[in-house]
């Protein structure tokens, strides 16, 4: 998949660049032009480029799109980044406040953090920030996500997913 691709070093699960077992097949990460950036456990970077169709009817970024990004960083955080194990990690629930607006070709990233972990139940922070500040000042964080996880067995999931 050229669109969802690995950025530099470290990005990859073993260093490698190689990508997030997800996205092998994930048509909407694709569709939206995700750029993986950094990968460890518990962590995830990403960005995205946004275009034209993507904007509402107010000239700014639709509110999904910016959820979209955020909830594919919360998930790529979430999961090893080589598929392995007997489960997968999914969201039980998510909250997201928007903070500032976005617009067309502005290039915001999304950083996912696991905050903590017990059982089988997890929660992560995410921010969406506003990338490539031309001042050289602080990026501008344009939404905070918290995302609430639960991990089940990969046999429940399929089955679940082929209703």
């Amino acid at each position: 998949m050229a669109a969802v691709e690995s950025g530099g070093s470290g990005s990859g699960p073993d260093g490698s660049g190689s990508t997030h077992a997800i996205l092998l097949n994930d048509n909407a990460s694709e569709w939206l032009g995700i750029e993986v950036l950094e990968l460890r456990d518990g962590h995830a970077v990403i960005a995205m480029t946004l275009r034209a169709e993507m904007m509402n009817g107010f000239g700014t970024t639709h509110g999904g799109m910016i959820f979209a990004v955020a909830d594919s960083a919360f998930a790529l955080a979430c999961n090893p980044a080589d598929g392995s194990g007997d489960s997968v990690t999914v969201a039980s629930g998510v909250d997201v406040n928007f903070l500032a607006p976005t617009h067309t070709g502005q290039r915001i990233i999304a950083v996912a953090n696991r905050r903590h972990q017990q059982g089988r139940s997890g929660l992560y922070d995410v921010q969406v920030f506003v990338g490539d500040v031309p001042d050289g000042g602080s990026p501008t964080v344009v939404a905070e996500f918290r995302g609430r996880s639960r991990t089940i067995p990969k046999n429940i999931h399929a089955e679940r997913s082929a209703r």
